[in-house]
Parts: structure tokens; sequence; C-alpha cells
């Protein structure tokens, strides 16, 4: 990346200015560049020398002037130039992005992908219970999980996914309680519906399902091997359920994880031996607490209950050691913003635990509001007023509902309309960045049916790309490994779907710029390759984000072939 190399010359600078620094000493700060948002300051900035002033107790512009005295004659720069109090502005030479449109194509799809760093992350996310369809609430986890998963495997990491849910406790009791009575019922028999049993009319259907299934057999067997049936054909159907609608979203785990094996392992029991053994955890009033308080939670939390039964943060501590067994070196949660007074004893458990504060992350998201034509949509699980997923798949498609669950940051709430993500006009952000990966492609095969195929990258004079819009869309072409960088640095797939759009305004600023079929065959064959590359870049960034880059548009506004 010209990052990369950009860093290494000013530490070379560094090093052999009057400042008196090592950029080798792990003490160094980290260089950061970006892009100034004016063009008049050049291609790069960084704020280096500031950084720089307190250490060696000089004015920062003095330090700037210092690493410009100092900076290795090379290619690479132009200029290099102070501005305001000691920012250090680059201009460097246009060959690095015709650098960087080669290895696009040559590279292909692996382009932006970062070699592996060595470390690997189990990422656990959806994890919904298996008490009834994903709802629309739960798409946001589903999405963000996955992009951040794809994000970190492009930037080097290996990952696993993973889907842990909880068969274990009251949630699964009261939802077998809820198919009991629908099946009694559905036979004729009057017994209660369970006190805040779930009520939707899936219930109903799981019921209906199980009577076809078991005939009456089950109305006289022994009310406990009854319970246990349904409760585990229920299960079953449910997560049949939930892994079609996942299929539907292209999102495929490594693997599920079931709570009700830790304490079939006696996982839950050794975690709290554990804790007791580090005095991390105390027995008061016939419980067993966590001494959360020492880890900066506002009060102890219980672990083990009067009478014997463990807590869900119990058997959440027998997770974190079981996945830390398996060899990962750092572990991410995602769980929604209503998790947040859980999030400081989960770590202070891990710590507590043996594991090094930053190896256990939780990622938190807020939570989907949805609308239709601006009006609030209301769901319920408990009270069958629900949306699910699948209902909101049939009417947007998975590509919109995936990119525009991931066009804000994970802090900010989303305000996800029906109607809007629905309408397939270019004023519609997934749209808008799909219709530049077809119009590219109808451009190829334009260019093909006229006798003028695409050649091998080496064959092209790039130099010929010198518009100001073909110069734009270049850098963001070159700047895509830096954007996955920093994406997964930030935990931040939204970044990407923002580097989409930009990268789509930049294409469809330089398609009506620039002809690109002309009289000119180098310049015919230089701006081919340009928007070659383009298409591949989008159709990259487009995969890490779980979105089709289709070839065709299937819609009215079909992308022209007239170039």
């Amino acid at each position: 990346m010209i990052e990369d190399r950009l860093t290494a010359l000013l530490h070379e600078a560094v090093a052999a200015s009057d400042l008196g620094l090592n950029p080798q000493e792990a003490s160094f700060p980290a260089i950061e560049l970006e892009r100034p948002r004016q063009k008049a300051f050049g291609d790069f900035t960084t704020t280096l020398a500031l950084v720089l002033a307190p250490r060696v107790e000089r004015k920062p512009r003095e330090v700037a002037e210092a690493i410009v005295a100092a900076f290795p004659a090379t290619e690479l720069v132009t200029s290099l130039e102070i501005a305001g109090p000691g920012f250090l502005n680059f201009r460097v030479h246009h060959g690095w992005m015709f650098e960087a449109l080669t290895e696009i194509r040559e590279q292909g799809e692996r382009f932006g992908h970062l070699e592996p760093n060595g470390k690997s992350v189990q990422v656990e996310y959806v994890s919904a219970n298996p008490v009834g369809p994903l709802h629309v609430g739960t798409a946001r986890n589903a999405v963000l999980g996955d992009a951040v998963s794809n994000v970190l495997t492009a930037a080097g990491w290996r990952v696993e996914r993973e889907y842990y849910f909880n068969d274990a406790g009251n949630q699964m009791d009261l939802f077998a309680a809820s198919i009991e009575a629908r099946y009694l019922q559905h036979f004729g028999q009057e017994v209660p519906f369970p006190q805040d049993g779930y009520a939707g009319s899936y219930i109903t259907d799981i019921a209906a399902a199980l009577a076809a299934e078991f005939g009456d057999r089950l109305v006289s067997a022994p009310a406990e091997e009854r319970w246990a049936t349904l409760k585990e054909r229920g299960e079953a159907i449910v997560f049949a359920w939930i892994r079609a609608t996942l299929d539907r979203m292209g999102i495929v785990f490594d693997g599920y994880f079931s709570e009700r094996t830790l304490h079939e392992a006696g996982g839950v029991t050794d975690a709290v031996q554990r804790l007791l053994a580090a005095d991390d955890a105390y027995e008061s009033e016939g419980a067993i607490w966590f001494r959360a308080t020492k880890y900066g939670d506002d009060k102890d939390r219980v672990l083990i209950k009067t009478g014997g039964a463990p807590t869900y943060f119990a058997a959440d501590c027998a997770y974190v050691i079981d996945k830390f067994a398996r060899g990962f070196d750092h572990l991410l949660y995602v769980w929604g913003a209503d998790h947040h007074g859980t999030v400081q004893r989960f770590l202070g458990a891990a710590e507590a635990l043996g594991y090094a504060s930053g190896t256990v992350e939780v990622l938190l998201y807020q939570l989907v509001t949805l609308l239709r034509g601006g009006e609030p949509v209301k769901m319920s699980k408990r009270t069958g007023d629900i949306i699910t997923l699948d209902e909101l798949l049939d009417e947007v498609g998975p590509d919109a509902t995936r990119f525009t669950l991931l066009t804000q940051s994970n802090d900010s709430v989303i305000n996800f309309d029906i109607e809007e993500v629905a309408r397939q006009t270019l004023d519609n952000p997934v749209y808008y960045v799909q219709y530049a990966h077809a119009r590219i492609a109808s451009i190829l095969r334009r260019a093909a049916s006229e006798g003028v195929p695409l050649a091998a990258i080496g064959e092209a004079n790039l130099e010929l790309l010198t518009h100001e819009s073909e110069l734009d869309l270049l850098r963001e072409l070159a700047d895509f490994p830096e954007q996955i960088l920093v994406a997964a640095n930030l935990r931040a797939p939204h970044r990407l779907t923002h580097f989409a759009r930009v990268l789509a305004e930049c294409f469809h600023r330089f398609y009506t710029e620039c002809k690109v079929l002309t009289d000119d065959a180098e310049l015919t064959q230089a701006r081919l390759q340009l928007a070659a590359g383009t298409k591949q870049v989008i159709a990259n960034v487009l995969t890490i984000l779980g979105v089709s880059a289709p070839e065709h548009m299937e819609r009215s506004t079909e992308p022209s072939d007239d170039t």
C-alpha cells in the first residue's frame, strides 16, 4: 500500500534528522496518513510533526522542517510541503496509482485482501434462542457479525463463526409449555395456555406439525415424556427455520454451540469453582456471587442462585473458557445495545478467569426501527405481532437488507423504511452501487462485440489516464486495501458501504466525462482497463458486505451499451 511506502520514507527521514528519535523503538508513535479533503493540500497529509513536537520540546513547524530537510530523494514523492502549524502534505507521482490498477487486474478477487497476520478470532453472532423465527431486530446482528467476520478475514485474520444458543433455560421451558398447550388443544383437550407463553401463530403451526407427526399418542403419554418430546422436536423445527432464513441471507456458520452441553459436561460448575479458587467469587445468602465490583461493575452478580440453579452469566463464563480452550487468540461477541449493562461484568469475569484484557471484545449495536412509509411497524414475539426476517426478505431481498443495515455505524439507530429500501431506483444506495457494476459489465460486452476485447494489463499504456475524473477514480481504487484494514481495526464494515458508494459515484462521473470507446485505440484500452479494475473492486467490496454484484440489472433502466 502507498501508505506503507510513505511511512517507511518518513521513518527514514526522522532517523536521519536532528530530532534525536529512533522510529524503530516501540514507543515511537504510529504514523497516520490521510487523504486531505481538499485537493489543494496534496494527495496525503500527516500530523506526525505535531505528534512528535512535545517529545523533542520543539515547535511543530520546526519538527516538520527537520523532517522535510532529511526526507530522502525518491521518485515517488513529487513534493512535500509544510502547511499550517506543521502538517506535512505530500504530492505523489501518479505511477503508484497505475501500479495499483495493475495489481487489481492481476490479483482479481484477491485484491485488497491482506496477508495472513497469524492471529485467530472467533466471532459469535446471531445466537437467537430457538423459540421462534428470526425477526427484523435479529437481522442487524446477523448482518453486522457476518460483515465483520468477512472484513477480518480480508484483513488477514483466521476467523471462525459460531452461533451460540440457549437451550437449557426458562425460555426454552416456556417455549415447550406453549407448544404442549397448543398440541393438546389441537386434540380437544381443555388446557390453559401458560402465562407469558409464546402466543405467536407459529406456535400453533408447530403444534399442528407435531400432531401430524405423532398423532394423538402423546396426549396419553406420561407428561414428562410428552413435554420432552415436544420440546426437542419443536426446537428442531424452529432451528430449521432459522438456518433456512440465514441461508437466504448468505450467512453460514462454522459451528453451532449448545448451552446445554456446557452444563452436561460440567463446564459451568468448573467455571464457578475456578472463580471461587481465585477469590473472585464468594458465597452469601445461600448463593454464589462474582466479585463484579472488583472489575468496575456497580454491584456483584449472582453465579449460582439460592437453591443451586446456575444463571446465564455462569454459563457465559464457562463458554469463555471453552472458546479459549479451542485455541483462539481473540473472542468477539456481537450483542444488542440492550445488553450494555452486561458487558462490564462479562469482561471482568474473563479477566478474572485469567484471560488478558483486550482478548475478549463485545461489539454492541443499536436496534433497528422498522418503518413503512415513515410509520412505525410494531413487533412482539410474545404476542405474535411480529415481522419476521423472512417477510422482510420477501419484500426487499437480501442485498438491499444487508447493504441498508450496514450503511451506518453500529452505534447508530437505523430507521429501516421498507418502502424506501425496496425502491429499485438510483437514489437507493445499494442499487446505485450495483448499477455501476452492471454498467461496466455492459461496457465491456459492448467493447468485445465491436472487436475491442480487454487486453492483458501489461499491454495497456496507463499513463494516458490523465483526466481529473480518471485520476480521482484511480485514487479510490488504490485506497481499497487501506479501507479494509481500517474497517477491520475499527470493526466498522459501514466504512465499506460508504467506500462503495463513493467509488460508484467516481465511476459514474468518469463515465459521464470520459468516452470509453474512442477512435484512439491506446486510450480506449487504458480506459477499458480502468473500467474493468473498477468493476473488480466493486465486486470485491460487495462480496465482503455479502451483497451480489450483478452483470445485468433487472429493472426498467437496464444499463445502456451506449458508451
